[in-house]
């Protein structure tokens, strides 16, 4: 199963809120996945195959070696982006959608 990682500045807010949005989408395609959030710092240090967090947050993660697809969007809860975007990470994966 995916581990998927919501990651914003501080772990709370926005990345749970990206989180919501990202089960939602899962669920609409029909993919089971292990979801969870967290800020950037602790990232590092979490087993993720896709990190999803906003592209404010991108060159923050060139301070750090994390071995994940990184998806970067305008907009932590809008579904289309979320879905335009991880779906052809999810394929990479072999996954089915």
């Amino acid at each position: 199963m995916l581990n998927i990682l919501m990651v914003c500045g501080a772990g709370l807010g926005s990345s749970f809120a990206c989180q919501m949005s990202v089960e939602t989408v899962l669920q609409d395609l029909g993919v089971e996945a292990k979801l969870d959030h967290c800020d950037i710092s602790s990232a590092a240090g979490m087993r993720a195959d896709i990190i999803i967090s906003g592209k404010n947050f991108e060159s923050q993660f060139k301070q750090y070696s994390i071995d994940a697809e990184k998806i970067f969007l305008n907009k932590l809860i809008d579904k289309t982006e979320i879905k335009e975007k991880l779906v052809p990470v999810l394929r990479k994966f072999n996954v089915e959608v």
